[in-house]
């Protein structure tokens, strides 16, 4: 058993990135139930968001993105309880096919499919980031 295999998440989240704006589903750990919120891209928005599903859940918080690297995945690297997911673009696209067969794009969905990624495909998802990944990453080290 590795160590991704023995974290037990309270929370998980699914992230559609955008520009301006972030589209997040939330789903508690042993419950069904599904929160939508967005969320804009400022650093204080991010930072107010974070702290907020912390301290209403605990422990250590499960989040799909789809990215490994850029200004969503730093600002919520910087969270030793936020363990980041990068899902592949075009794995998210063809889950989303699956489900809607008018291809139609729509952020809050994608983000609750990047949670059913998540929670119903976990062995097909990449091993979480750590801090030490993003900033080696950054500075061209692997």
């Amino acid at each position: 058993m590795n160590e991704q295999e023995a974290v037990v998440y309270s929370v998980y989240v699914g992230i559609d990135w955008a520009d301006k704006k972030h589209d997040v589903c939330v789903q508690q750990a042993n419950s069904d139930a599904r929160e939508f919120d967005v969320i804009q891209h400022q650093a204080e928005a991010i930072d107010t968001w974070v702290k907020g599903l912390h301290r209403r859940y605990g422990g250590t918080i499960a989040v799909a993105v789809e990215l490994s690297k850029g200004p969503i995945v730093s600002a919520l690297q910087k969270y030793d309880f936020i363990d980041i997911f990068p899902v592949n673009p075009s794995t998210l696209a063809k889950y989303r096919e699956a489900f809607q067969p008018s291809k139609a794009k729509d952020d809050p969905t994608d983000a609750e499919l990047a949670v059913e990624l998540l929670l119903r495909h976990p062995d097909n998802q990449s091993t979480a980031l750590r801090t030490e990944t993003v900033l080696s990453a950054g500075f061209g080290v692997v």
